[in-house]
This record gives C-alpha cells, structure tokens and sequence, in this order.
C-alpha cells in the first residue's frame, strides 16, 4: 500500500490530508473519508487503509485547518477536551465542506492514480451533515454516500441537508445506532421516509444493540460485530457504484 500526507489547496488555504491507496499505478477509484468531531487522528487513517486495501484511493482531509492544527486526545472525563471539541466542530459548516470538496475534486482529477469518474464519500457522526450536503451538491460526481450516526442530517437551519437531498443522485447508505443521544429518535424514520419519496437510492437503517460511535474501535461503544456488518455493507456500495 502507499501512502502519503499531502496538502491539498483550498480557497480557505492549505488542506492536509492523508492519502492511501493499493500498491501498483491503478487508476483507483476514490473514495473522501470526512472526520467526526474528535477530529483527524491515527484511528481514522487505520479506517481509510482499510478502505484503500479494499481497492480504493483513500483521502481523509483534516477539516479543521481553518483553525490551524487541532489533534485532540479525546476524554469524555476531560471537559476540557469536550469544550475544544465542540468549539472546532461548531466552526466547520457544510458550505465550508462544499468548498474542501471542490478542492479535493480538483487534486483527484489530477492524479493519474485515480480513476475519473464517479467517487464515494463516508463519514461518522458530525460528517452526516456534510455527507447528505456534499452529496447533493456534486450529485454528478457522488457515486456513492454513506455516514454512520450522522448528525445534523435533518435541523431547523437554512443550510440543513434534508432540504436538498432530493438532488442526490448516487446511492446512500446511512446507519444509526439503536441509542444514540446525539440524534433524534425519529432522524432515521424521518431522513428514510424523505429519500424514498424524493426517489433517491437509499438503505436507512437502525441497528439494534448499538450506541453512538459503534464503530470506533476505540470507543466504549464499539461494537464488533455490527462494525464489521457496517463494513461489509460500505464495501458492497462502494463496489458496485464505483467499478
């Protein structure tokens, strides 16, 4: 596999991201992995290797850049850590992220290791508002979504994603725990109900016996065998949407 941290220029600046994909020239397709809250970190670039063995090139950009470099440590203990967190995470919005994927759109197009065309894009907890977002902003280039425990997906705000999801036209893959404090009870019903009408290609699910961040293998709430069906399930869209 190889692998690199680059930077990837932006209107806003200078973008670092990671990069891995499999060994050989491709062209791969590619596949952007958006950070949650607790921000870029080497539990997620172990993520986006998995997603680049599988036969993708993986690019995980640091979405708080704009804030210069934050790497939290994170304690739930520490509510220090808790409020830094928040403070980042509240200061990134989804036009932000509109601007980052242009950006990114434009390095890929430019890399002979990539194949043109059609690309992916996961993401966990407050990546569910940029997935739907992004999704439905490049909806000609987005082949393939898909966010676990995402949040923010359905608000009161003129930005909230579900007002534009109907111009989604790739295939969405979104996964709620079964107990989760950072969504409504309802998001999942909601959001499935909304794309089914608007015509979109959705699987919605809530996954029994799970908590928020069930897929953290360093979290409390991991849990491993709904991770690895999470995978399995991530791995099957993106193989038949992007090949």
């Amino acid at each position: 596999m190889i692998e690199q941290h680059i930077n990837v220029r932006t209107r806003a600046g200078s973008m670092p991201a990671f990069t891995a994909r499999p060994d050989g020239d491709g062209p791969f397709p590619a596949v952007i992995f958006f950070m949650d809250a607790p921000g870029y970190r080497p539990e997620l670039e172990d993520m986006a290797r998995r997603i680049a063995l599988a036969g993708y090139y993986c690019i995980l950009p640091d979405l708080y850049y704009r804030m210069g470099t934050i790497r939290l440590d994170y304690d739930r203990s520490n509510p220090g850590h808790a409020t830094l967190m928040m403070a980042a995470r509240n200061n990134v919005t989804n036009a932000m992220t509109v601007d980052d994927t242009a950006a990114i759109l434009t390095h890929l197009d430019a890399n002979p290791a990539v194949k043109p065309g059609k690309i992916g894009i996961v993401g966990h907890c407050m990546s569910g508002s940029f997935i739907m977002t992004v999704a439905a902003r490049f909806p000609d280039r987005v082949g393939a979504a898909a966010a676990f425990y995402g949040t923010r997906i359905i608000t009161k705000e003129e930005d909230s994603p579900h007002l534009i999801c109907g111009d989604i036209k790739g295939e969405v893959y979104l996964s709620f725990a079964e107990t989760d404090s950072h969504v409504e009870e309802t998001i999942a019903d909601d959001i499935g109900a909304l794309l089914k009408d608007k015509g979109v290609t959705a699987l919605v699910e809530k996954v029994a016996g799970t908590d928020h961040g069930y897929c953290f293998a360093e979290r409390p709430a991991y849990h491993p065998v709904a991770a690895e069906q999470a995978w399995q399930k991530l791995k099957a869209l993106f193989d038949r949407t992007l090949n």
